[in-house]
């Protein structure tokens, strides 16, 4: 399978979010994970994809000089997009109440931008998802920030916590993805690097 193919390469994962690791383990794949910071700015002519694409491409930019033969970095993006506007990490309570409220009965898409960089090419690959909230009830909104404070994640929600459960009415597309990591993108594109 894919480790057995990925034996003579080494896997770094330039991400310090649990869930992307999580999914890296429950997929076979022996990686080390290096976090260097990276200011997450972006041109604000960038939309949708664009703005994904641009900020793993960015992450990636740090490690690059340091990146031994054998490796393939990978970084990686995630945007929340609703009505023409991008919904970033939330700062604090309101701004993830703000975020939540707007999301509330409707669609929305989240993007993930996944960039493979080894030392000699770059590949970068994105998946988007489409997902329906009902409608949240102030009391629902507010719990859910008070009991899992949801500040690190894009859109201020996870959809694999609390949020998710009882507030997802339709997905189209890959979970995984919203979770934070198109998996079975991430999959076939080292399948096809290494083969």
């Amino acid at each position: 399978m894919l480790q057995e193919k990925l034996r003579d390469h080494k896997i770094i994962l330039a991400s310090g979010s649990p869930r992307r690791q999580q999914f890296f383990k429950e997929m076979g794949l022996d990686f080390e994970v290096r976090l260097k910071a990276v200011e997450e700015i972006y041109p604000k002519h960038l939309r949708a994809s664009e703005i994904s694409d641009y900020l793993s491409v960015l992450k990636a930019s740090v490690h690059q000089e340091s990146l031994g033969t054998h490796e393939i970095l990978i970084t990686s993006d995630t945007v929340v997009w609703h009505n023409g506007e991008s919904l970033a990490k939330a700062v604090d309570r309101d701004e993830a109440y703000k975020m939540l409220e707007k999301l509330s009965g409707d669609w929305h898409e989240v993007i993930t931008s996944v960039c493979f960089t080894t030392i000699n090419r770059q590949k970068i690959k994105n998946h988007s998802t489409r997902v329906k909230f009902k409608n949240l009830s102030k009391i629902e909104i507010d719990y859910y920030i008070e009991n899992y404070r949801p500040y690190d994640k894009a859109g201020a929600y996870g959809i694999q916590e609390w949020i998710g459960l009882i507030g997802i009415e339709e997905i189209k597309g890959s979970y995984t993805n919203v979770v934070g990591l198109p998996t079975q993108l991430v999959y076939k594109t080292l399948m096809d690097m290494v083969s």
